[in-house]
């Protein structure tokens, strides 16, 4: 880690990233994230939380090795990725065809720092951008040095909306992404939700994370499938994430969550 890195990464606040590496049970991460998710436990349960995580991570699995080895994508921008962790999205990518191309982007720097010698050589770049501003993400070299928009793309948004709030617009972030993909190109979508979360879990989520450098935003089923506008969700379409497409791995079973894929179609 050099001394810019060190200073741009915000030690003394949580952050999602570092927060969901602690929820895995990964080593990236600090006493101010091990705090937050302290608290997160205390209101809700640590199995709850725990369960809630590697749902999300089964399905980021079980939708790259679809849109890989089913859909053909070779190309893949994982928005929000977090730390690298356990069977990242290279690495299920590329079992398909190991010329696949990931592009991992995500706001905090710590990801780029602990994300570059792990990475290195293997048809990957780290971006630190922030989602709210996509034609940073868009334009960065390293993203076009990667992807050739021309071709389709898949973009991986899992558990990352949620921490969009209203003002920021997500569709319009969505959206931009999806104006820039070609036909036949794939958006993956996982996003908490109010529907099925009593309103004391809610707010204990939101509490976990109204000091760190992103709030906790739910959103109702309707609102997150709007976020698909312009693709053709697959089946079975916008669901809890241990139904989209299980695998004998097995996954935990929650009601937190929402996920699905959608198809940008042809023409």
């Amino acid at each position: 880690m050099t001394v810019d890195d060190l200073a741009r990464v915000p030690l003394g606040v949580a952050t999602p990233a570092r927060m969901y590496d602690e929820a895995l049970h990964g080593k990236d991460h600090f006493d101010i994230d091990r705090i937050a998710n302290a608290r997160l436990y205390s209101g809700i349960g640590e199995n709850s939380v725990r369960s809630t995580a590697l749902e999300n991570r089964r399905f980021l699995g079980r939708a790259v090795k679809y849109l890989a080895s089913e859909c053909g994508i070779r190309q893949f921008l994982d928005i929000g990725s977090g730390l690298p962790t356990m069977r990242n999205t290279h690495e299920i990518a590329q079992e398909a065809d190991p010329a696949a191309r990931v592009v991992y982007v995500d706001s905090d720097p710590i990801v780029a720092v602990h994300g570059r010698a792990l990475l290195a050589g293997e048809g990957t770049r780290i971006v630190t951008a922030d989602m709210r501003e996509p034609e940073a993400i868009l334009e960065h070299p390293d993203t076009l040095g990667l992807i050739d928009f021309s071709e389709p793309v898949a973009v991986l948004f899992v558990a990352v909306f949620h921490f969009i709030t209203p003002e920021a617009c997500p569709a319009r972030i969505a959206a931009a992404f999806r104006d820039r993909s070609a036909p036949g190109s794939y958006i993956a979508i996982s996003h908490l939700t109010s529907d099925g979360i009593p309103p004391d879990e809610q707010r204990s989520w939101e509490k976990a994370f109204e000091d760190a450098t992103a709030p906790m935003v739910f959103r109702t089923e309707e609102q997150i499938r709007s976020l698909f506008d312009g693709y053709d969700l697959v089946e079975p379409g916008l669901v809890r994430p241990w139904t989209w497409h299980p695998d004998d791995e097995g996954s935990p079973e929650t009601t937190s969550l929402y996920a699905g894929v959608g198809r940008l179609a042809q023409g």
